[in-house]
């Protein structure tokens, strides 16, 4: 099973990839407790980054939340038998990663039975939905568990690009560093920014005697950079002041994580 889910809003595309791999799981439909495998979760992240070395990806970091939100869903998909994203009942892969504490703007899921960790890696990379999931060079985290139970092995390993946990002012403190450089100075009241953020369109009136001549609002979960549109304004370098405010991002659904800024400049 192949499925792919997206999930798109302004300056941010968020995906989902769901597969799945493994012997066919009737035959274990037996419930049991099972016995989770931390080292068998290890020996799985040791070979997912070696495939990624070669493949000249960036090595995954263990993620703690991850790892939390792939073992109760294997400890189900052993009690249950056959291997599956989501059972009756159970929340879907963001919402349980994200209920564990994971942050991410991308989450992808590989689950598996077989009889051995290597067993496991091996049909992951001669499967490509799920080869394509383990070598993503956009992924960057991971959370794997492992259970053994009736002379198997289920294991489930929860992939994702994390997003910082970051504040409203954290957000604004962290664009006033990319804006800074231009020349720019920041103006400490930053309510007019935080109420243009709120709505969607409008240059707010004068404020203080500063008459606003251009706002930039956008949301993304990646405050690495400015927009395109933003950094042209500021090289022109007719603007004196900036006020940026942050508000609650809108359109980001379940637990990925997104961040809506308005920069106000004067």
């Amino acid at each position: 099973m192949n499925m792919v889910i997206l999930r798109n809003s302004f300056w941010v595309c968020v995906a989902m990839v769901l597969v799945v791999a493994g012997t066919p799981a009737s035959s274990y439909a037996q419930p049991g407790a099972g016995r989770i495998m931390p080292s068998e979760a290890e020996q799985l992240l040791a070979l997912a980054n070696q495939a990624r070395a070669s493949s000249g990806a960036r090595p995954l970091q263990w993620d703690s939340a991850l790892a939390a939100a792939a073992r109760r869903h294997c400890l189900l998909m052993a009690a249950e038998g056959p291997i599956s994203h989501r059972y009756g009942g159970e929340p879907d892969l963001a919402e349980r990663a994200g209920q564990a504490g994971a942050h991410f703007d991308l989450i992808e899921e590989n689950v598996a039975v077989a009889s051995s960790a290597y067993d496991i890696h091996d049909e992951w990379m001669h499967s490509p939905g799920h080869r394509a999931n383990l070598l993503n060079p956009q992924v960057n985290r991971v959370g794997i568990a492992v259970v053994a139970i009736r002379g198997v092995e289920y294991a489930t390993a929860d992939y994702s690009h994390d997003v910082a946990d970051l504040s409203g002012l954290q957000v604004e403190a962290r664009v006033a560093q990319l804006v800074r450089p231009s020349g720019v100075s920041i103006l400490a009241d930053s309510s007019q920014a935080r109420a243009a953020c709120r709505t969607d369109e409008g240059i707010p009136p004068a404020h203080n005697g500063l008459q606003p001549l251009f706002i930039m609002r956008w949301q993304d979960s990646d405050l690495a950079r400015l927009p395109e549109a933003l950094q042209q304004k500021l090289a022109t370098h007719r603007y004196r002041s900036a006020a940026i405010g942050s508000c609650q991002a809108r359109g980001v659904s379940g637990t990925f994580t997104a961040y809506r800024i308005a920069v106000i400049l004067y």
